[in-house]
């Protein structure tokens, strides 16, 4: 069998954390912030982590993410 490929894209966003969750940043947060609730900026700054229901999919874009 041949290797699968990593997502190039998913590879710069996600990082697996030692229990097997994936960690990202969030989003929008590079310019036309004026428009956006200080809650909304703030709560943006912290990172998340994927949900189950994603989860398995970024498994696959990750096939060798430790």
């Amino acid at each position: 069998m041949p290797k699968v490929k990593t997502h190039s894209g998913a590879k710069k966003r996600f990082k697996r954390t030692a229990t097997g969750k994936f960690k990202f940043g969030h989003v929008f947060k590079r310019h036309l912030l004026t428009g956006r609730s200080k809650k909304r900026k703030r709560q943006a700054r912290a990172g998340a982590f994927v949900s189950d229901a994603q989860h398995h999919q970024i498994e696959k874009l990750l096939p060798y993410k430790e």
